[in-house]
């Protein structure tokens, strides 16, 4: 069977983004080597958001969406989208597009060989004190999860649909990807990445968000880890 792929684009309050992110998502469908789509999840957006999504996708069959009651959190409206996409392939990008979708190419290259291909985002166009807890808070993981992953946060990662729809999400979880592929004997790999200054829109991650709340989700994670349920079928008649 051809690989097919679906980006996932988790949208919250975005509507000084969403234009943009249609034309560089076009613009990489366009290129793409798969067949390429397009899922929006809009997580409960108080602004103009749905209707410009909707407009989208009334435009264009490639482009998709999922609209939530409220607004539940990115873990949520990636796990949403592992639950409604249908691709092979299910890769995730923000909407503030700080990173770009023609790096999902560089991804793509390695997908064959591992279950889960994430970015890294090198030379990082963030202000200091943001870099600086991410660096904490990415040590602090690394440290309970042993993935050996240098940036979980980063908003560009690609997935094996098999793989993605075993994954058991709680809020949080996101930062933990690829150290839940590896629970399921899975195989991950970081590719460095271009990252841009956010040009529109505010950042829903405060400090909170970056250090205290992934310390409490390690926990969370090494409870999980313990209660785990991994098994391979031998054989079946």
């Amino acid at each position: 069977m051809s690989e097919t792929f679906t980006i996932i684009v988790p949208v919250y309050n975005e509507e000084e983004n969403l234009r943009r992110v249609e034309k560089e998502l076009q613009e990489y469908i366009d290129c793409a080597e798969i067949p390429t789509s397009v899922l929006f999840v809009n997580d409960g957006s108080k602004d103009s958001s749905l209707s410009i999504i909707r407009q989208i996708c009334d435009q264009s069959l490639v482009f998709n969406y999922i609209d939530f009651d409220q607004n539940y959190g990115l873990s949520t409206a990636i796990k949403a989208g592992f639950d409604y996409a249908e691709s092979s392939l299910i890769g995730y990008i923000d909407s503030d597009l700080q990173t770009s979708p023609m790096d999902f190419n560089l991804l793509l290259e390695y997908i064959d060989e591992y279950d889960l291909v994430t970015g890294v985002r090198s030379n990082r166009k963030d202000s200091f004190t943001k870099n600086l807890s991410s660096i904490i808070a990415n040590g602090v993981r690394r440290s309970f999860t042993h993935d050996g992953m240098d940036d979980t946060g980063c908003p560009l990662k690609i997935i094996k649909r098999d793989c993605a729809k075993r994954i058991t999400m709680f809020k949080g979880l996101h930062r933990f990807l690829p150290a839940m592929v590896l629970l399921q004997e899975g195989k991950v790999k970081q590719v460095p990445i271009q990252h841009f200054h956010r040009i529109a829109g505010k950042g829903k991650f405060g400090l909170w968000n970056r250090l205290l709340g992934p310390l409490m989700d390690c926990f969370a994670f090494l409870w999980m880890r313990k209660k785990y349920i991994n098994y391979k079928v031998e054989d079946k008649g």
